[in-house]
């Protein structure tokens, strides 16, 4: 009698219907590759927030000419560079650069891209035109080459380098939105709310936006990876973040002409930046699989 009572419960808990997070959770937990990105991601985060505790600017840049150049060691775990710097220390501070830049240029340009993406689906005609033909200007202009007109004419600083990132990003959360408002404009309850005179903002980002969020979210993970690859790639030309802060490109930019007597310095902030984008990429990987009722299983 209890071994039967036992299978009902399990049963009872494997078809349990579960709350649309839940369901997002359960299906993320039993994909390997969103777990892996999580861990990479959660161990990153983790030598992110010790850096703001344990680790000043002044350790990471100030150095010692009798430590240069010396190969990874228990003393040196990622070795040291030409003036002596400890490159543990110095790849942990940089990631208070890349997180910083990824997550609030994703939020500057998911702002931005989602409010003009819902504008243009919902209202049509010239606002539309006018939204989507500024939206392919800007996709035409190369990134990089963009990034480095922005950062020559207003500095090389971190505030700089976010907006440079984010409005490169902005055309792609457009179509994204505009696709997905576009998707559920036409719908029973949209044609509800302006029957009882709800105002067209209200109806955008209260009743049409929350109904078309997956692609968006999906979106926003991946492009998270994008804006630290941007941001790396524009220290390293030397537009970015420039020395002796230690962001992750800049670092693969200093440690060039060492390259043959000390390729550590190479290697070290290049996995990072690899892991991170990878980390993103897996996640995003498995929110688009989560979020896809085509693929729902239990």
């Amino acid at each position: 009698m209890k071994k039967k009572k036992g299978t009902q419960t399990l049963v009872t808990r494997k078809y349990a219907k579960r709350s649309q997070i839940g369901e997002i959770f359960y299906r993320l937990r039993k994909n390997k590759g969103a777990l892996a990105g999580m861990l990479i991601f959660a161990v990153i985060l983790l030598l992110f927030l010790g850096s703001l505790l344990f680790i000043s600017y002044d350790m990471a840049t100030e150095g010692n000419v009798y430590n240069r150049l010396q190969s990874p060691s228990a003393e040196f775990p990622f070795g040291t560079d030409h003036m002596g710097r400890s490159l543990f220390l110095r790849v942990l501070y940089g990631s208070r650069y890349s997180l910083t830049i990824g997550f609030a240029g994703s939020f500057v340009a998911a702002t931005i891209g989602i409010s003009l993406g819902c504008f243009a689906g919902f209202y049509g005609g010239i606002v539309e035109n006018l939204i989507m033909r500024a939206a392919e200007v800007l996709t035409s202009i190369p990134g990089i080459l963009f990034g480095m007109v922005i950062m020559t004419t207003f500095g090389s600083n971190m505030q700089n380098l976010i907006i440079t990132v984010s409005v490169n990003s902005i055309p792609m959360y457009v179509r994204m939105t505009r696709a997905s408002i576009l998707s559920v404009r036409g719908q029973e309850f949209v044609e509800a709310a302006r029957a009882i005179g709800l105002p067209n903002l209200r109806i955008i980002f209260k009743q049409i936006l929350p109904n078309g969020l997956s692609p968006i979210i999906i979106t926003f993970t991946m492009n998270l990876g994008m804006m630290v690859m941007a941001a790396s790639a524009l220290s390293f030309l030397g537009f970015g973040i420039t020395a002796p802060r230690p962001e992750w490109g800049t670092l693969v930019a200093g440690g060039r002409e060492f390259a043959r007597n000390a390729p550590h310095l190479l290697y070290f902030p290049g996995i990072f930046i690899m892991a991170l984008v990878l980390a993103f990429n897996m996640i995003g990987d498995g929110l688009r699989d989560a979020l896809d009722p085509k693929l729902k299983t239990r």
